[in-house]
């Protein structure tokens, strides 16, 4: 029998998240941590309300996995973000040694590939998961702001 808790499955949770950054004004970006089949961490983008250019998604998932497993190291957990990590973020998932990033749209101007920057080696990246979702969410939000 085949499992439910896909990459596809997961990322639906994140794009939950990010629609509740949708709601609150932030960037639409939603992320969450995941081992063995179970979300230890959930979060969406924050910038705006902690007025921390830090605060993205990936990060405040970062910091509550660490600290619902109680170490800096996310060893066998997956990190589920709708949007390519920036360079920022591509350094604290590789500091924290996760196992796997699944993301859903690219960032073509700011992502962590266009910048360059690596992973940690044994990081498993994949892409493209429900990108189309993740992408427009992201354009209704910015053609909300500019009207």
């Amino acid at each position: 029998m085949d499992s439910i808790f896909t990459d596809a499955y997961f990322m639906k949770k994140a794009l939950q998240e990010a629609e509740m950054a949708f709601e609150k004004g932030e960037i639409p970006v939603g992320a969450l941590v995941v081992i063995e089949d179970r979300i230890i961490a959930r979060s969406h983008n924050l910038t705006e309300l902690l007025q921390d250019v830090t605060a993205h998604a990936e990060m405040q998932a970062i910091t509550s996995a660490a600290h619902f497993l109680g170490g800096k190291y996310l060893k066998n957990c997956t990190l589920y973000v709708t949007l390519e990590p920036c360079q920022m973020c591509a350094g604290a998932l590789y500091w924290s040694q996760l196992s796997k990033v699944v993301y859903g749209a690219s960032d073509d101007q700011r992502g962590f590939v266009k910048m360059g920057t690596q992973l940690h080696p044994k990081t498993q990246v994949v892409s493209g998961i429900m990108a189309e979702e993740a992408a427009d969410l992201l354009q209704r939000f910015f053609a909300q702001r500019r009207k």
